[in-house]
């Protein structure tokens, strides 16, 4: 049996399989090493029942998640699984790689992931070209859902946001701009709290507001990320994988033709993908 796990920082996408079959597969909340150390990561796998039901048999594991940036990152989470699953070989890689696997395979092509957080990358088809992206929320993370949440929330505390939309999201939320700052400064995971308004962006979809805020960051995202990558490695397809990507491919598209680039694939959840990637290796 092999698992594989695609984990942002909100939530972590689990699925295990025999052979050509899905055995399981279930949602736990995010693994991120920079918030998550070993002890907790454990504690989240002891909770689990299917992971405890399924721990014995599952003979390869191949996780990848947001956070994993280094050597020490990559060894948080993996001496983690190593030590719950006792019987099974572990790939660590960044969640960049299942973007990778999930749209191109085998192939080459410059992917960039718009979920949670953002990050770009080019694929040569085996390996991704190191590059200086992937800051985190604080430094990069343009378009992304905690970047597009952070905008969402400055419009409503500095009254930018347009009337019916803001009572739409006092209706929804009602939050106090006490507890909205209590939740971004002193809230140990901050970027949860603010990717938690994707839903309130896709409901508002149709509001020009929404599309003006969602567009900045496309438009932030292609200019620091896509368009350096384009220029150093022309004439590659174009990918993406991310809620975000998915949730907004119109937008997206548009972004990419006006500057003067075409989008091949967009995938939401890459997991689904990258399962069947693994079942044809194993």
């Amino acid at each position: 049996m092999i698992a594989v796990v695609y984990s942002g920082s909100r939530y972590a996408n689990w699925k295990l399989a025999e052979k050509h079959t899905l055995v399981s597969e279930f949602r736990t909340i995010g693994i991120n090493p920079y918030f998550d150390d070993e002890k907790v990561i454990t504690q989240l796998l002891n909770k689990n029942n299917e992971l405890i039901t399924h721990a014995e048999k599952i003979k390869k594991i191949y996780f990848f998640g947001a956070g994993i940036t280094s050597k020490e990152q990559k060894s948080i989470v993996s001496n983690a699984l190593e030590a719950f699953f006792i019987h099974s070989k572990v790939v660590v890689e960044p969640d960049m790689k299942a973007a990778a696997l999930g749209t191109c395979g085998d192939s080459k092509g410059i992917v960039g992931i718009l979920g949670s957080g953002s990050n770009a990358a080019y694929y040569n088809g085996k390996h991704l070209k190191k590059n200086n992206y992937g800051l985190g929320f604080i430094l990069n993370d343009e378009g992304s859902s905690n970047w597009i949440g952070r905008k969402l929330l400055k419009s409503f505390l500095v009254n930018e946001m347009p009337a019916a939309l803001r009572e739409k999201f006092i209706y929804k939320y009602n939050y106090d701009r006490k507890y909205i700052l209590e939740k971004v400064y002193r809230n140990p995971h901050p970027i949860l709290f603010l990717g938690s308004f994707s839903e309130f962006l896709m409901d508002n979809k149709k509001d020009p507001f929404i599309k003006q805020i969602v567009s900045t960051g496309f438009d932030q995202y292609f200019k620091n990320y896509i368009i350096p990558l384009s220029k150093k490695h022309p004439g590659n397809p174009l990918h993406f994988a991310g809620t975000v990507a998915a949730g907004f491919e119109d937008w997206l598209h548009e972004t990419a033709h006006k500057n003067g680039m075409e989008i091949q694939s967009v995938v939401k959840a890459p997991i689904y993908n990258v399962l069947n990637y693994y079942i044809n290796k194993n």
